[in-house]
């Protein structure tokens, strides 16, 4: 049995750790498990642009992983929530971008991927978290 190591993001998770008592990332042997990331910055500050903010998301995502020593290259499984934009779907504006980016991230190598729509996300005025798990080679 391996020991779980948990690490927080560089900038905004320190903060978090104190204030809401959670690990952004935990590593046990080569799997990498990260909790939802935003699209906010280091002040937890969500941009004005729903695009914006989910590329933020997948750079949050990314800073995760490296904390953990893994990559885009090393994700296995995505699950992503999203205040829907539409009255029954999450909306094109929300899963174009996510494509756009999974595609970017991961090239030709396609992830499993659960995409939820929710009434509320953790913060106000947040749209769009991804949660990420990773095997690393």
């Amino acid at each position: 049995m391996t020991t779980p190591r948990f690490s927080v993001t560089p900038g905004y998770g320190p903060r978090h750790l104190a204030a809401l008592h959670y690990s952004q990332a935990v590593r046990i042997g080569d799997r990498v498990e990260i909790s939802g990331q935003g699209g906010w910055d280091d002040d937890t500050v969500f941009p004005d642009s729903l695009e914006d903010e989910i590329v933020r998301a997948f750079d949050n995502v990314e800073r995760t992983l490296a904390t953990a020593g893994a990559t885009w290259a090393d994700v296995v499984a995505v699950d992503s929530f999203h205040v829907p934009t539409a009255a029954d779907t999450i909306g094109d504006d929300h899963t174009r971008v996510m494509v756009a980016q999974l595609r970017k991230r991961m090239g030709d190598r396609a992830p499993i991927w659960t995409q939820l729509g929710v009434a509320a996300l953790g913060a106000p005025g947040m749209r769009v978290e991804i949660r990420a798990t990773a095997v690393v080679a």
